[in-house]
């Protein structure tokens, strides 16, 4: 007998299961994760990049969790010494007709309460990188790099340490109630607890009706494809390099990433996946697929942004309208000097309106908790987040 059960080991339900258990130690809390180990979906790829707050609406959730997890996560990451940099970003507008959506960002990230951003003109762009093609830009300092599935690990492992318990290899099922009491089954045996707390990240719409919850959304899939700079040419980029986020799309565009543990990635793109967890193009899963394609929402989304969704996906198909878009940000850069790199599929909600749900989304019942919407950055948020749901349940539970 359980008090809480956890779906989802990856980092944001690893860290609501860490931040329960220091709340209160003695709550019986497993965590059930249906692959055969932790971090296997969007927390071990994505790009590894410790995010600011710049985007995002103030006031929203995404930036006070942002903002709030990034002072978090560095305290943690010193306390327990996981390597981190904080290296900072540059946003670069290529051309003048960007410059007031840059001021924007700017004026945003103020006022969610980032210190020392620095606009950029002429030289003092080309000082912060030398080889990008920009009119102005802006630094942000608070910008970093990590690993976060070795932050995952951290936290699990810290779990533990207060008599946590982590199943692996337990995909749920069914969620049944009966004597007060919800029975979780998985693949592999059944949990009986009071509150359920749903992290599952591309499935977790799927686990949000499970728990009985009314659920008017659906998980979106979209993957993003990176290539990696050969190592000779990893000299054309000091640290990070981001575009001015095209206001037609809701993704942040092709860009360059020092990673943590060496090279520069570049990408992503961004595209409908074919499986849930389809990391490749020959990834089908036909059931995920059509209920993505029939869904009202998405159809809406996609006759709304269908042009720039169909550049997106010729670019996955082609390399040299890959390297065209990432040369508006480094022209030196050639197809040749872009090797294969990896994928990540980020989990987005999207309502029947077509509305792609732009801020972290959790909905709550008596015996449950659901974690609806929780893209990047996430990862970053992860502590804050699991602030929030540790403090959610303790009110649940009296």
């Amino acid at each position: 007998m359980y008090t809480v059960v956890i779906i989802g080991g990856g980092i944001v339900g690893l860290a609501s299961a860490l931040k329960l258990k220091e709340a209160n130690p003695k709550l019986r809390i497993a965590v059930l994760e249906k692959e055969k180990e932790l971090a296997s979906h969007q927390t071990s790829h994505n790009s590894g990049v410790i995010h600011s707050g710049l985007y995002y609406k103030p006031g929203s959730y995404k930036a006070r969790n942002c903002v709030d997890g990034y002072h978090k996560l560095l305290r943690f990451c010193d306390e327990e010494e996981i390597p981190y940099e904080l290296c900072g970003k540059v946003v670069v507008a290529t051309n003048s007709k960007q410059i007031p959506a840059l001021n924007t960002l700017f004026d945003r990230g103020q006022q969610n309460g980032l210190k020392g951003l620095k606009k950029l003109h002429g030289d003092e762009l080309k000082s912060h990188e030398p080889y990008v093609n920009g009119v102005q830009g802006i630094f942000v300092p608070q910008t970093g790099i990590i690993d976060f599935k070795a932050v995952s690990e951290k936290y699990a492992e810290k779990f533990r340490h207060f008599d946590g318990e982590i199943f692996l290899d337990n995909e749920v099922r069914r969620i049944t109630r009966k004597n007060g009491f919800l029975h979780v089954d998985t693949t592999s045996e059944t949990f009986a607890t009071r509150l359920v707390v749903n992290c599952a990240g591309l499935q977790s719409d799927i686990v949000a009706k499970l728990t009985g919850a009314r659920v008017n959304y659906r998980i979106i899939p979209f993957r993003g494809e990176y290539y990696t700079i050969r190592k000779e040419k990893e000299h054309l980029v000091k640290n990070l390099i981001y575009p001015v986020p095209d206001p037609n799309f809701p993704f942040l565009g092709v860009h360059f990433t020092r990673m943590i543990k060496g090279g520069i990635e570049a990408g992503p793109n961004a595209v409908l996946a074919f499986k849930r967890e389809g990391y490749s193009k020959s990834e089908i899963n036909f059931l995920e697929l059509y209920g993505s394609v029939t869904y009202s929402g998405f159809r809406k989304v996609a006759s709304k942004y269908w042009r720039t969704g169909f550049g997106e996906m010729y670019r996955s198909f082609s390399k040299r309208a890959f390297t065209r878009a990432l040369q508006e940000l480094l022209p030196d850069i050639t197809r040749n000097d872009l090797l294969p790199g990896g994928a990540g599929v980020r989990a987005q909600a999207c309502d029947k309106d077509g509305g792609l749900v732009d801020d972290f989304l959790i909905l709550d019942g008596e015996h449950y908790i659901n974690v609806g919407n929780a893209p990047s950055p996430a990862a970053t948020s992860s502590l804050a987040i699991g602030e929030r749901i540790a403090r959610l349940t303790l009110e649940k539970l009296g």
